[in-house]
């Protein structure tokens, strides 16, 4: 497991804070679940409770490629890139949305979201993890494995499922 780490706040262990993991992606859902997250639990001028970890997973290149044939290392190494960059612009973003937090510390961890989350959780003892919902039909969440499902099976903390309210016209 790769760690990319990107700390804006180095934090004591012993400061009493609990932690709280946010999983963000390039999704919108992702980001109003971050958004969600800072206006309820990170207000300006509250004390803040939580450590903040926002978390993005990058796929590998030869995941995200799905193929072995002739051809696909010479391939490779421009899905790796793009990958990273895609990831270093979530990052980005999280870090644009995040400004007002004084605890923030911000991963790109390679692999499967699913995955990527719940070992976040554990590896900071995070208290609770923050995902945002895609709002997949039955079919497509059971052909893609909804990664929201799943963290609330295999994490060691509360779960909170942000969802997006459609607007009404």
């Amino acid at each position: 497991m790769a760690v990319e780490a990107g700390a804006s706040a180095t934090v004591a262990a012993g400061d009493g804070k609990m932690t709280m993991v946010v999983g963000v992606d390039e999704s919108e859902h992702s980001y109003y679940a971050l958004q969600w997250t800072l206006l309820h639990f990170f207000s300006p001028g509250q004390p803040q409770q939580y450590r903040l970890v926002v978390v993005t997973a990058k796929p590998t290149a030869a995941s995200a490629v799905g193929l072995a044939g002739p051809g696909a290392a010479d391939v490779l190494p421009f899905v790796e890139a793009d990958l990273k960059r895609s990831s270093q612009r979530v990052i980005e973003k999280a870090k644009e949305l995040c400004a007002q937090v004084s605890d923030a510390v911000f991963e790109v961890v390679e692999g499967d979201a699913r995955n990527v989350l719940c070992e976040a959780v554990e590896r900071h003892h995070a208290e609770m993890l923050v995902v945002g919902n895609h709002g997949y039909g039955a079919i497509k969440r059971a052909v893609l494995g909804s990664v929201s499902d799943y963290c609330t099976h295999h994490a060691h903390c509360t779960v909170m499922i942000v969802k997006k309210p459609k607007h009404k016209h």
